[in-house]
């Protein structure tokens, strides 16, 4: 799967949180597709191995569709593209 995705793929992580066996990471995924994905990643780690993994995704939303007003990941919303499409 690592060598198919382009090499514009972006991996950038936000907050990492853990609770006993159970860890969850916020990030943004760019690069792979013309919008962002959001992605909180769950894992349960046992004496040190990876033994479960769940995920949530969702396209990041742009300033006009947030609801909110607010980014959904870090301090700023993206552009309507991810960067390697803008182009296209």
């Amino acid at each position: 799967m690592i060598a198919a995705v382009p090499k514009t793929f972006r991996y950038e992580h936000g907050p990492i949180t853990a609770s006993g066996e159970y860890v969850m990471l916020h990030g943004r995924f760019t690069g792979h597709q013309e919008r962002a994905w959001i992605v909180v990643d769950i894992v349960r780690v046992v004496d040190g191995v990876l033994v479960e993994h769940w995920d949530v995704i969702q396209d990041e939303a742009t300033r006009a569709e947030s609801k909110s007003g607010l980014p959904m990941f870090g301090e700023s919303f993206p552009t309507q593209l991810s960067p390697a499409f803008a182009s296209a």
